[in-house]
């Protein structure tokens, strides 16, 4: 007879299958999934510990920024970035990989799902300029920005948790003990993918052009806009912050947005629809995938998988780090990188501390690891699943190999460029 753990296994195993081969039903799938795990007590019957396990300040993040997105996108300043876009561009191929590049600079300072959100009305604006479909290239957006977010302390939840964990400033990840920090191994990768897509979309060959010069309405959506950017960053800097902090942002920013537009235009179905903006579709997937995660983390199948990567290295450091490195790739496809990074930091401490070494080399390794592993698949991050809500609330639905067919091959290069690069500069 099964135990509690291979219980929450196989229905665990059951939902990804579900979510690869039956994508229209991942909602169900999901939530299913978790109410199977509250009946069978995998998850504790009580609401009030199931409200702490959502992860609040992603949920609140995206929907403040996609209200203050719909305005952005309501102003039509999209459209205008869209024209000096198409006016440097010789053609379609190169309009992706800026944007692309554009994507991983901002994701490198603010939540990737954040630069996933404010970019996209830029690019489904360049695309319906051009008669294109969006998928490639709000596709290679989400991959780009999941990459660079572990170049910095603020970029990604998982930079900000190593950072805490292992004592690291800002500058730290830069330079550190007279070394390079973990930005240069994430800009070496992402230099690294641009003969990637120079492969995956040299198709795109059709020239492009824009003479035409859109009247911007407003710009104080944009406005707005750079300052979710801007307090973000500043709040990351400010100690002892609620743990909700950048979502109050995001919701504070989006409230002053929707008033100064009533203020304006006195048009209070303009409300309404910035409200229904709001993807609850996405929402409702994040939500339950937090509890699903939560829920094998209870029965001990996180801990179980960090011992096995660790356990399998034994003291050939090579090993170990590769293993650490690979595994975290792997794990991370599939699963929520925060609870494997807050299960692995601690193990790794451990280890070190019986080899006698220091511990950045392996926390560098994970963190390259499990923030890029989650490119694999379109469930592996939260601008992924981002991104492919915003596809099917435009028309397109993106499947498992789609996803893939892009985030392999972005993740392989720029994973093989950082764990080379951390391996001969902190070996």
């Amino acid at each position: 007879m099964l135990s509690l753990s291979g219980i929450a296994l196989l229905l665990f195993i059951i939902m990804y299958l579900v979510m690869i081969f039956a994508q229209k039903y991942r909602l169900y799938a999901i939530w299913g999934t978790v109410i199977a795990f509250v009946a069978l007590g995998i998850l504790q019957r009580d609401l009030s510990y199931l409200f702490s396990v959502v992860n609040w300040n992603v949920i609140m993040m995206i929907g403040g920024t996609m209200i203050i997105v719909y305005y952005f996108t309501e102003s039509h300043m999209p459209n205008r970035m869209a024209e000096i876009i198409l006016d440097k561009c010789p053609n379609i191929m190169w309009v992706i990989i800026l944007m692309s590049l554009f994507a991983g600079f901002v994701s490198a300072f603010i939540d990737n799902v954040a630069t996933v959100l404010m970019i996209a009305p830029v690019v489904l604006a360049v695309c319906g300029k051009l008669e294109i479909s969006p998928v490639p290239m709000l596709l290679s957006v989400a991959v780009s920005s999941n990459l660079q977010g572990a170049a910095t302390l603020v970029g990604d939840t998982t930079s900000i948790m190593l950072g805490d964990y292992a004592h690291m400033n800002f500058v730290h990840f830069f330079w550190m003990l007279g070394r390079p920090g973990i930005f240069w191994s994430v800009e070496l990768g992402a230099l690294m993918t641009v003969p990637v897509m120079l492969f995956l979309f040299h198709r795109y060959r059709q020239p492009v052009d824009s003479s035409e010069q859109t009247k911007v309405d407003s710009i104080f959506p944009s406005i707005t806009l750079i300052g979710v950017v801007v307090c973000l960053i500043l709040a990351s800097f400010l100690p002892n912050t609620w743990d909700i902090t950048n979502g109050l942002i995001c919701l504070t920013l989006a409230a002053i947005t929707m008033a100064e537009d009533y203020l304006r235009y006195h048009d209070s179905k303009n409300l309404r629809h910035a409200l229904l903006s709001v993807d609850l579709d996405t929402l409702l997937v994040l939500g339950g995938l937090f509890l699903v995660i939560r829920g094998i983390t209870d029965v001990g199948l996180i801990d179980k998988a960090a011992n096995l990567i660790v356990n399998a290295g034994g003291q050939n450091m090579f090993l170990l780090y590769t293993i650490i490195v690979w595994g975290s790739v792997l794990f991370s496809a599939f699963i929520d990188n925060i609870p494997y990074v807050a299960t692995m930091l601690p193990i790794i401490t451990g280890i070190c501390g019986l080899l006698h070494i220091e511990p950045y080399l392996l926390y560098f390794g994970l963190l390259t690891g499990a923030t890029l592993g989650g490119n694999i698949t379109p469930i592996g991050a939260s601008a992924n699943i981002t991104a492919v809500g915003i596809l099917k609330q435009n028309g397109h639905d993106v499947s498992f190999p789609d996803f893939m067919k892009i985030g392999i091959p972005f993740t392989l290069i720029a994973v093989i460029t950082g764990y080379l690069f951390i391996w001969f500069i902190w070996a």
